[in-house]
């Protein structure tokens, strides 16, 4: 590898010079930074940093909802040479400590949910905490902090005395691709969570992927929105990082990203590409499109096979509409599609894609555009990465995923032992997934390998499988299926709302749910067959990528 790849902080640098003078980040209904704004926020930044005594490789936390100015805090620490740890502002006080203690963190970045919350007794080593919407700062414990954020605008002044110009910008550039950019804590759904520490050829190497597929279909000024966290490193690299090195205009839900928010904000972007996870996709289409579809005229159209594709069409309108109308094409990952919704979309011929990443391969392991993109896979493994299934027969035996390459992460900080356990000697990161892949190599994952149930003569269950079937049946929100002794239970939360509007009581939904699972048992082998559905008063509690923390309803 070597020095052969390019510079990822000269991509940042060049271009925020190309684009000078085009807007850069707007929070959704709020002010816009363009480039030239953005740089001069990362120049005051840089100046509080080097004058409160911040050095290279220091590491600096970032904990808020996504915003114009968290984007800049991200920017500033990476071009100072620093080491960004972005935490989800959805943890709660203790692990926002924990990680903040962990990671050896110099200065907090907070955001104004996470200000109120945190305890800064319970973070000794911190030497300052600055309030994300305006740089403030909420505390202090070092002189030369307090006296550089009360002196900023005049040492600014001081420093460029006529004004602020392009050949001012001179960022740190990184000694060699494998220097520590930035350590992310997956949030990880047992015990806590781990920190992967990314280093810089691995944002290249995700950057370079998504300029090769989706560049050329995007153009400086283009708009895109900003809806999964970017303490998240999905979001992070495809809803800013890549954009915001191709020039992009990003847009920012900086309140709760509630669905009538994301609809409102689609309509009004209109961005031209959709990063997205599953259940964003699959709220939209099944409250705004499928109750459409309910009636029976429509489902008589639909069955005539001459009207059939004009209302096809009709429809495919209807959901394009629904994401903003004007993107080349909506991907889709961090968790499974439901089959019913992807079979759909599929039938209407939207364009969308389904790929595959892990927080250790910054994400990206595999992709396929849509117009490649094979239903119920996930893509092939991306430029810079190979992939492969570790099974004697890849193509019929499911085996662990493992992937290489550019992408792939130096280790876990501070944990050789979880390291050890899931990097290899040859270079290999172990997935913990489970996949098959066919003769040309796309990517069918089957499982976690940590989910997988044992039936009872031996059988491999994947319970997201028979998940998957549930999730599409009547008055289902969201299920989950437990082992207990040698049976299979399905847990469900009913779709409580709808039953209210339709009288039902709580009788008739577990009458409901019996059919269901009758139903269901016709379509699974015997081994996988579910005994019994038992109702969940409240929903599934979730980690922040909105996955179930299966861990919490597991029986013995």
């Amino acid at each position: 590898m070597g020095n052969t790849i390019p510079s990822f902080n000269s991509c940042i640098q060049k271009s925020i010079l190309d684009n000078w003078d085009l807007d850069a980040l707007s929070d959704f209904k709020g002010a816009t930074l363009q480039y030239q704004d953005v740089a001069r926020k990362i120049e005051k930044l840089h100046i509080l940093f080097e004058n409160s005594g911040v050095v290279k490789g220091d590491k600096i936390a970032l904990a808020g909802r996504n915003s114009a100015n968290w984007g800049v805090a991200f920017l500033a620490t990476l071009t100072y040479g620093a080491v960004v740890v972005p935490i989800l502002h959805e943890f709660t006080p203790d692990q926002v400590h924990n990680i903040v203690n962990h990671s050896e963190a110099k200065l907090l970045f907070v955001g104004d949910v996470v200000a109120p919350t945190i305890d800064a007794t319970k973070m000794p080593a911190l030497e300052g905490i600055i309030y994300i919407p305006d740089y403030s700062i909420v505390l202090s414990r070092s002189e030369k902090l307090t006296y550089a954020r009360e002196h900023l605008n005049e040492m600014f002044g001081k420093k460029y005395p006529k004004y602020f110009r392009k050949e001012h910008i001179n960022y740190y550039i990184e000694q060699h691709p494998d220097e520590l950019a930035l350590i992310n804590y997956t949030s990880g759904t047992t015990g806590f969570s781990k920190g992967v520490m990314i280093p810089y050829r691995a944002l290249w190497g995700n950057f370079d992927f998504a300029q090769k597929v989706i560049g050329p279909h995007l153009k400086a000024g283009d708009r895109v929105i900003s809806i999964l966290p970017m303490a998240h490193m999905y979001g992070l690299a495809f809803e800013f990082i890549f954009e915001f090195c191709s020039g992009c205009h990003i847009f920012f839900l900086n309140r709760l990203p509630s669905p009538a928010l994301i609809a409102e904000a689609f309509a009004e972007v209109k961005p031209v590409i959709i990063i997205a996870v599953p259940m964003v996709i699959e709220k939209i289409v099944r409250k705004k499109v499928f109750p459409k579809l309910q009636n029976s005229k429509m489902k008589l159209l639909l069955n005539m096979p001459i009207i059939n594709k004009k209302v096809n069409e009709k429809i495919k309108e209807q959901v394009y509409n629904a994401f903003g109308g004007n993107f080349y094409e909506m991907i889709i990952g961090g968790a499974a599609l439901n089959n019913e919704i992807e079979t759909f979309l599929k039938k209407i011929e939207l364009p969308f894609t389904v790929g595959y990443g892990a927080t250790e391969c910054a994400p990206i392991i595999a992709y396929a555009n849509h117009k490649d993109f094979i239903p119920g896979s996930c893509g092939r493994a991306v430029v810079h990465m190979e992939v492969k299934i570790n099974s004697v027969d890849p193509q019929n035996i499911p085996g662990e995923i493992l992937a290489r390459g550019t992408n792939v992460m130096l280790g876990y900080y501070k944990n050789e032992e979880a390291t050890e356990a899931v990097l290899d000697k040859e270079g290999w990161y172990h997935t913990g997934d489970l996949g098959l892949m066919d003769e040309e190599g796309n990517i069918f994952i089957k499982g976690r390998s940590k989910n997988m149930l044992l039936g009872s003569s031996g059988q491999n269950i994947y319970p997201e499988e028979i998940e998957d079937k549930l999730n599409s049946m009547p008055m289902v929100t969201e299920c989950l299926v437990v082992q207990e002794n040698e049976k299979l239970i399905g847990l469900v939360y009913p779709d409580y709302e709808e039953a209210k509007t339709m009288n039902m009581a709580d009788a008739d939904l577990e009458k409901l749910m019996e059919e269901n699972r009758m139903q269901l048992n016709t379509v699974l082998p015997s081994y996988c067959k579910i005994s019994a559905i038992e109702l969940q008063k409240e929903e599934f509690e979730k980690t922040p990528k909105r996955s179930i923390k299966r861990y919490l309803y597991q029986r013995s």
